[in-house]
């Protein structure tokens, strides 16, 4: 009695030091450990696992510190003196657990067998000592432990589960426990107990897992395993699943990077180039690597047309203008504010360092009507940032014109951190953000674009060097395309706005309710009330 007093009242110290962390609590314990209650640590600790359930909701947290402070005064102990008493402790704690007139949550029962080394020869021992007082409960300890088990099983408690059989070596559950551990997504656990039964189950397990397309954990188990005889494939197949994730990402300097120079890898890194429609990375990689028996880039046009993906000609853009310097930007300037309805896009070189900074929006890219200008903000901004400041503050916060973006607060947000001394990015006005307007935006602007318009966007080129000057073609049509396509999706949502079959799912697309601005900048000037004061401009349902 006075031990569960010296206990209780050790822990309920512990409890108000609960607002430190944890290793500092943990080395409290360490420490009251080192300095030998009586009748020893280990027996200490069995007492105090007993009486914790008394604190409710603490317990569990409570539970692991002691656990965790125990296990590791263990691995510095030559021994406890008293393993043996505490052993028999931890053993009667277990099964009243088990038996439930203690309550423990399961980890701390299975930590309660791993800290004091429980086997199932000394459950049988104290099982026995309890069909002496004709306790009829334990007659069949390990029958007992399989039902107890089972339990977490249909619960789908299944790591807890795999735990405590390979802790009593129980060996009966096969290969539907395995499909089952994996059906429901559980494969830390499953991969647990097939190491546990060994070679067989691991091979069943890599072929769960190339069966249901999962390469990756296959690949990590053949490699973990010295399975690599009896699956060759594996590692090769896992390797093309990665270069494939890439593509479709457009991560190309980062799949070919994966490559390694592998020729099969290289080789089927230009399909996907060929299958994408990234004609100039064929021919890029067929000359780095010297690669033959491939077609050109311009044998495979036609193949590549099939994908029927949108073009500038059937947006009607009629010209894609380069601005880098200081009159090209005024002219872009005042054939913008001419305009009622732009689009607008950015872009910015990819940084896969993992970690690291995004590098500076490259790019910024307004779409009229007919034409696209495309803004080299690194050049214009080094060379001229006033005057690129005056002209961008003067469109993003233009009531007059409506600006539409597709996740354009992203863009902002970058446009910002990329230009901070600039105020132009800072606020803006009458921005209608196309995402915002649809309730599912699976396929990003490119699903979009074809549930409106009946054609995707071509997005190999997403992930391209964006900060090469000068970019190339296919890269200017690409950042032109994001942009234009922004004004024909608002103009096709216009026309069936009032139509009886509406485009997102039969509802009426009310599109002016979505339009927000961004004007809480407090040190506005005179002009910039004048501004904000002006009509906003009249789009007309029709006009397109």
């Amino acid at each position: 009695m006075l031990l569960q007093l010296y206990s209780y009242t050790f822990l309920k110290n512990v409890m108000f030091m609960a607002t430190k962390k944890f290793r500092a609590l943990q080395q409290e314990v360490h420490q009251v450990l080192c300095n030998s209650p009586q009748p020893g640590p280990a027996t200490f600790v069995a007492y105090c696992l007993y009486i914790l359930p008394i604190f409710g909701s603490y317990c569990e947290g409570f539970s692991h510190l002691i656990v965790s402070a125990f296990h590791r005064f263990l691995k510095t102990a030559a021994t406890t003196g008293d393993s043996l008493e505490a052993k028999i402790i931890a053993v009667r704690l277990f099964l009243d657990i088990v038996e439930g007139s203690i309550d423990h949550d399961e980890r701390i029962a299975v930590k309660i067998l791993e800290v004091f080394d429980i086997k199932l020869t000394d459950i049988e021992k104290v099982a026995s000592q309890s069909k002496a007082k004709n306790d009829r409960r334990f007659h069949n300890v390990k029958a007992f432990l399989e039902q107890y088990i089972f339990g977490f099983i249909e619960s789908e408690s299944y790591m807890t589960a795999v735990n405590l059989l390979e802790h009593f070596s129980i060996r009966q559950s096969g290969e539907s426990f395995l499909v089952k551990m994996i059906e429901k997504k559980q494969f830390r656990a499953a991969e647990k107990w097939a190491t546990f039964m060994g070679k067989p189950m691991l091979s069943m397990l890599v072929q769960e897992y190339v069966d249901r397309n999962k390469l990756k954990n296959a690949y990590l188990i053949v490699k973990k395993n010295n399975l690599q005889q009896e699956f060759p494939d594996v590692h090769h197949k896992y390797k093309e699943s990665a270069l494939k994730k890439l593509a479709e990402k457009a991560c190309w300097d980062v799949a070919e990077a994966k490559a390694n120079g592998d020729r099969q890898l290289v080789d089927y890194l230009v399909y996907l180039a060929m299958e994408a429609g990234y004609l100039e990375k064929v021919d890029e990689l067929c000359n780095r690597y010297s690669l033959e028996g491939f077609p050109k880039a311009q044998e495979h046009e036609a193949i590549f047309l099939q994908h029927c993906f949108l073009n500038l000609n059937e947006l009607g853009v009629e010209d894609i203008i380069w601005v880098d310097e200081l009159n090209g930007l005024g002219k872009a300037t005042c054939h913008i504010e001419g305009s009622k309805v732009v689009g607008l896009d950015c872009e910015w070189k990819p940084n896969y360092v993992k970690g690291s900074k995004p590098n500076k929006v490259s790019i910024m890219q307004i779409a009229s009507d007919k034409k696209v200008f495309i803004l080299d903000l690194i050049k214009l901004y080094n060379d001229v940032p006033d005057v690129l400041d005056n002209c961008l503050t003067h469109i993003l916060r233009s009531p007059r014109i409506l600006k539409l973006g597709y996740n354009f607060h992203c863009d902002v947000k970058q446009l910002a951190q990329s230009y901070g001394d600039l105020e132009c990015f800072k606020c803006y006005n009458m921005l209608l953000d196309i995402q915002s307007m649809f309730e599912d935006p699976r396929g990003g602007l490119s699903g979009l674009a074809e549930k409106i318009l009946g054609a995707g966007l071509n997005k190999t080129r997403r992930n391209s060097n964006w900060e090469q000057r000068p970019l190339s073609q296919n890269q200017l049509e690409y950042a032109a395309l994001d942009a234009a396509v922004l004004i024909q999706i608002f103009y096709r949502v216009c026309d069936h706005s009032h139509a009886a079959d509406a485009l997102d799912g039969h509802n009426k697309i009310e599109w002016k309710s979505y339009i927000v601005s961004h004007m809480d900048n407090p040190r506005k000037s005179r002009k910039e009330s004048r501004l904000r004061k002006e009509p906003e401009p009249e789009v007309k349902d029709n006009e397109a």
